[in-house]
């Protein structure tokens, strides 16, 4: 039996959600960022349509839905997304949870991590957010925590680069 939140892991053993959320500013990042997309994209099956001579009526149907896709993606990803994404760094591992349609939780133990990253693009900047990176020897790939405060970011890069420093495991 499981608690809310919480996922069976076997033997008894629970894994629980991540303990943090992502900055609320995430959720204006991503309608930007999902609006700055979706306008690029419709623009593009607009002109399309409109310079292709001939094109039948049901293409101006599709640009249509597009277009009403796209303002439900700008509406609804953002709000779904900063209630599903989390993250936590223990002294044992990182945990991340993220999704808006389907979902990914990785855990990996502290003695996996071979690299700790952040990065901040230019509108990631504007609204004082970062990403971190989590390389691991993992098949998997890396954990990103994505859309963090910037000085969060700063703090937790420090604290697990000072983690990861100090386990004597190898990380390969």
């Amino acid at each position: 039996m499981s608690v809310e939140g919480e996922a069976p892991i076997g033997a008894g053993a629970v894994l629980r959600a991540p303990e943090h959320r992502v900055s609320p500013r995430a959720i204006p990042f991503w309608r930007v960022s999902a609006l700055i997309g979706d306008v690029v994209l419709v623009v593009v099956a607009l002109v399309a349509w409109l310079v292709v001579p001939g094109a039948p009526g049901w293409v101006g149907l599709v640009v249509l839905a597009l277009a009403a896709g796209s303002v439900a993606h700008v509406v609804l990803m953002p709000r779904i997304r900063y209630r599903v994404h989390r993250w936590e760094v223990t002294d044992t591992a990182v945990h991340t949870r993220s999704g808006w349609i389907g979902r990914e939780s990785r855990v990996a133990p502290i003695s996996r991590v071979q690299t700790v990253d952040s990065r901040q693009g230019a509108l990631m900047r504007l609204f004082g957010l970062a990403s971190i990176t989590v390389t691991t020897a993992s098949a998997a790939g890396p954990i990103t925590v994505d859309c963090v405060d910037a000085e969060t970011a700063r703090e937790v890069v420090a604290r697990l680069t000072a983690i990861t420093a100090a386990t004597e495991d190898d990380a390969t």
